[in-house]
């Protein structure tokens, strides 16, 4: 707890309410009538007691410091791709909001069991309810990290039931807030710009990728025709030996008809003249 000379309502709002809710009433009472400062102690004894739920998200908030920062640093991520619209990103981070909220909400249902309060199911949605309102809203954020609530968060509440739920200023939440400092901010959005870069790479390979493979495909598809092309040229240049051997043989056997062609035909002409003149000498001995 803080020195005496510079102990806040915030301060005290803290410590009373880390105490079990039974412990409650009766420690603040106490803490008031200690108190040397007027006005401090007149805003102690009016601190209300928490519901369950609001216990419950303050319990959460004190003793899982770095699960409730993911799920701020989260929810500044949300409301970042809301601002640019980023769709793709935005579902991503949806789906991981609920996912995560789920768990926290889990987390702290054991939590509080583990303090010896066992909640019902109402309580535990009033839980998850509150967790899911500081994804949407920096200050519900601011809220619940303060571990000042006195009770559970709606989604989008507005500032006077916001201001209403929290003990004290919510304006001096010591926890995680949902403001991260400045060079945490800085480094997120330069990692969201590498994220995207790489996105924006990682598209350009793909589409380089399938480019290359639809040109490899091609290329190995005239490949494949060449070779069927190739393998019929020397089909076709082996025919073409081939009939153009034929044909010289032919033409050999051709000037060799021919020439016999020419003695047959002296031999006719011959025979013809033989036969003319046995003719002729048969007439003249019918004559005698």
């Amino acid at each position: 707890m803080a020195a005496a000379e510079q102990v806040t309502l915030e301060d005290i709002a803290i410590e009373l309410y880390a105490l079990p809710l039974t412990e409650f009433t009766a420690a603040r009472n106490t803490r008031a009538k200690e108190m040397g400062d007027a006005r401090l102690a007149t805003g102690v004894r009016a601190l209300r007691k928490p519901l369950l739920a609001a216990w419950v998200v303050n319990l959460f908030a004190r003793e899982r410091v770095s699960q409730l920062r993911e799920a701020l640093d989260l929810a500044g991520d949300l409301r970042e791709a809301q601002a640019e619209l980023d769709a793709a990103v935005l579902t991503s981070l949806n789906r991981q909001r609920r996912a995560l909220i789920r768990a926290l909400a889990q987390q702290a249902r054991e939590l509080a069991a583990a303090h010896g309060e066992q909640i019902t199911q109402s309580t535990a949605d009033a839980v998850e309810q509150t967790l899911n309102a500081a994804m949407f809203d920096a200050d519900a954020a601011a809220a619940v990290a303060s571990a000042r609530l006195v009770r559970p968060l709606e989604v989008g509440g507005d500032s006077a039931d916001l201001a209403d739920s929290v003990a004290g200023d919510l304006g001096s939440a010591p926890i995680a807030s949902a403001a991260a400092p400045v060079d945490e901010v800085k480094a997120r959005r330069e990692r969201k710009d590498a994220e995207r870069a790489l996105r924006a790479a990682e598209s350009a390979l793909t589409q380089a990728e399938r480019e290359r493979g639809e040109i490899d495909r091609n290329r190995k598809r005239v490949n494949d025709q060449i070779d069927r092309l190739a393998e019929r040229a020397d089909e076709l240049e082996s025919e073409l030996r081939r009939v153009a051997k034929e044909a010289d043989r032919s033409r050999r056997e051709r000037d060799a008809l021919d020439d016999g062609l020419g003695e047959a035909g002296t031999r006719v002409e011959e025979a013809r003249a033989a036969a003319a003149a046995a003719q002729d000498a048969l007439e003249r001995h019918q004559d005698e």
